[in-house]
């Protein structure tokens, strides 16, 4: 009988042949039984799928262990159908909503009829799980019609699960089955719940069923699982890590922002250590710019709504993003600024541009407003007023390649100077499929993406190719930074725009004396203060580099004594250029040390008598210890040179 044979292409590029209907996990088998043991799901032709499906034609194949993104994905997507096994067979009658993976681990929203998890029960449902995966149950998909899939459901009495199967299609409708649980899944999901081998449960929360909140509020499990304990306890002593570097608690413990009901949620206030430090970082970027041709231009809070449906943002986000303000005038309509990109096109446009005036460059800390939901705000990386360090620059399309690439070198500048130098850059592109959510012509997306992506080329950047996270208007390149954690985090943008120029007429004589549009490159390095703010404080736990902090050096007199001394040397190193505080208070040394360990002041003079008597200043570096007994002038020395190289924190 003769049997059809297929093409795989592995990774490297080999090509092996392989009876049709051979799976993923038999072609691994055939390679190493060693590999098959590893292998949680398999890419054919760019798509996730079990590892137990079979391949019928000729195809590329990637094996997807733990290692791979897909792999862990895969996984934690299973791990949530055994947690909802284990909570049918705790709470009887529990409904289930949705149970996806997520970027750490998984969460099912489950509607419990009325009864309430507690921590105690957490550890009841991680037991469950862990009697449940060692059973080793086949994870089996079953294709289904959707009339089978509705009775299914209907005799479960799961309303949740109808509602989904209604938004379905008859033929596009797949069960998976471990155990003795059934779920609605498209998949994928790993062979057997044998590979979850340990299990924590993290955190309870509520959902509105579908986002939605005039729907019910349902309790959603969040969880992580690994092949073994030992990942599980690196994960959670990372976990204990994050929480001490919280910009939330480190936020409020250095005194650097707050927020008030009264005033609004979701809208942060800078106090005067924070808002010297976000000043800093502003000044930091404006004296680069100029360096670079930038020209600082000022915009209002507010704008015309007719202003954002030229620019096209309105159709886009409406109400989502635009928050409207009353005024007396009837028919006035008037919205809180969501964007600043709408504001530079008419800046642009207040006066007659020639070739020989571009690139011109518009920069502008500009605050905006977009309304985000109750549940989604978090400390300063979500929240409904922030301001970005946005800047527009209007160029000819012979420059784009040029200021693209210049605006990465100031990126990098940026993020060097900080400390964050593990990073990706994502090139954002269409979605392959659907070009409905984009504007503009495929001829200037194309030539869009190209110079993105050879510029990326020509910096040598690590880059990743994402399809569908480009802007409605345009590609963009998006910096993906890891924090000292090994968190990954999206900060500073750089975006080709071919469409807005059109949208608001631009123009510019040309050469040829002819009108010609010129192309739009948006970019903001910060993405917002708020944002990279927050971000720096964990990275860098809170203790910044010393030219950002607010506090540069703590004073600490031992005794009344060396009370004028230690004001004589604040007054020097206040002019010096160097920001000190004197701890005055009748506490003992050691108690003041400890304090200003705690508030991360990198430097601290500890002046006793024999200090006073022969000019010296006994210095101390934050987490470093006693670095011994200088000259004011040698600390000075000291203190300045760390700050002119702008060494990141240590």
């Amino acid at each position: 009988m003769y049997t059809h044979m297929m093409n795989i292409t592995f990774p490297d590029g080999a090509v092996r042949q392989y009876e049709a209907g051979a799976t993923a996990l038999d072609i691994a088998k055939s390679i190493s039984e060693g590999l098959a043991r590893k292998v949680l799901a398999a890419k054919v032709n760019g798509e996730v799928v079990d590892a137990t499906r079979p391949i019928t034609t000729d195809a590329t194949l990637q094996l997807l262990t733990w290692t791979d993104t897909d792999g862990k994905s895969t996984m934690w997507h299973s791990s949530a159908h055994l947690m909802a096994e284990a909570l049918e067979a705790l709470y009887p009658g529990v409904k289930l909503g949705i149970g996806p993976a997520i970027e750490n681990g998984f969460y099912y929203d489950i509607d419990l009829g009325g009864r309430t998890i507690t921590e105690e029960d957490l550890r009841k449902i991680e037991a469950k799980m862990v009697e449940l995966s060692k059973q080793n149950s086949i994870y089996t998909r079953a294709e289904v019609s959707k009339a089978d899939a509705l009775k299914y459901f209907t005799e479960k009495g799961d309303e949740y699960k109808l509602e989904l199967i209604n938004d379905l299609q008859d033929g596009t409708i797949t069960f998976y089955t471990q155990g003795g649980f059934t779920d609605l899944c498209r998949g994928p999901h790993i062979p057997n719940t044998g590979f979850i081998k340990a299990i924590k449960l993290t955190n309870i929360a509520g959902a509105y069923w579908r986002g939605n909140e005039k729907n019910k509020m349902l309790t959603r499990i969040y969880g992580i699982t690994f092949p073994n304990q030992k990942e599980l306890d690196e994960y959670l002593t990372l976990v204990e890590e994050a929480k001490k570097r919280d910009h939330r608690k480190l936020g409020k413990e250095l005194e650097l922002f707050t927020f008030s009901e009264k005033v609004g949620l979701g809208l942060p206030m800078w106090l005067p250590k924070g808002a010297l430090l976000r000043e800093r970082l502003q000044r930091f970027l404006q004296e680069a710019q100029m360096e670079t041709g930038y020209l600082p231009v000022v915009t209002p809070h507010i704008g015309n709504k007719n202003l954002y449906v030229t620019s096209g943002h309105y159709e886009k986000y409406g109400k989502d993003s635009f928050q409207p303000i009353h005024t007396p005038e009837e028919g006035e309509e008037f919205m809180l600024k969501p964007m600043n990109c709408p504001h530079h096109c008419e800046l642009y446009k207040a006066s007659p541009k020639s070739y020989k005036d571009l690139p011109v460059r518009f920069a502008e800390f500009g605050t905006v407003y977009r309304y985000e939901q109750h549940g989604e705000l978090h400390g300063l990386t979500r929240v409904r007023g922030f301001t970005q360090d946005d800047a527009h620059l209007f160029c000819r399309p012979d420059q784009v390649k040029e200021e693209f690439m210049k605006v990465i070198d100031l990126v990098l500048y940026v993020f060097n100077s900080l400390g964050f130098t593990n990073y990706t850059a994502q090139v954002s592109l269409r979605d392959k499929e659907d070009r409905s959510k984009y504007i503009g012509t495929d001829e200037n997306w194309e030539l869009a993406e190209q110079a993105i992506i050879e510029s990326a080329a020509e910096k040598g950047l690590p880059t990743v190719i994402e399809y569908g996270e480009a802007a409605f208007y345009g590609p963009k390149l998006d910096f993906m930074v890891k924090d000292a954690l090994g968190r990954k985090w999206q900060l500073g943008t750089i975006q080709v725009d071919y469409n807005l120029p059109e949208r608001f007429e631009l123009e510019y004589i040309g050469a040829d004396n002819a009108r010609h549009r010129p192309v739009m490159i948006h970019r903001a390095p910060f993405g917002s203060l708020e944002r990279f703010i927050a971000v720096l404080i964990e990275h860098c736990g809170g203790k910044f580099p010393l030219w950002l902090t607010p506090t540069q050096v703590k004073i600490l007199p031992i005794s009344d004594k060396t009370q004028a001394y230690a004001e004589a040397v604040a007054a020097a190193l206040k002019k010096a250029d160097i920001r000190a505080e004197i701890d005055d208070r009748s506490e003992k040394i050691g108690k003041k040390i400890r304090e200003a360990e705690l508030a991360k002041i990198p430097y601290m003079l500890v002046l006793g008598e024999k200090e006073a008597t022969d000019n010296l200043v006994a210095v101390r570096r934050q987490a470093k210890g006693d670095l011994g007994a200088m000259t004011l002038e040698q600390f000075v020395g000291l203190v300045n040179e760390e700050v002119v190289n702008r060494k990141p924190f240590e």
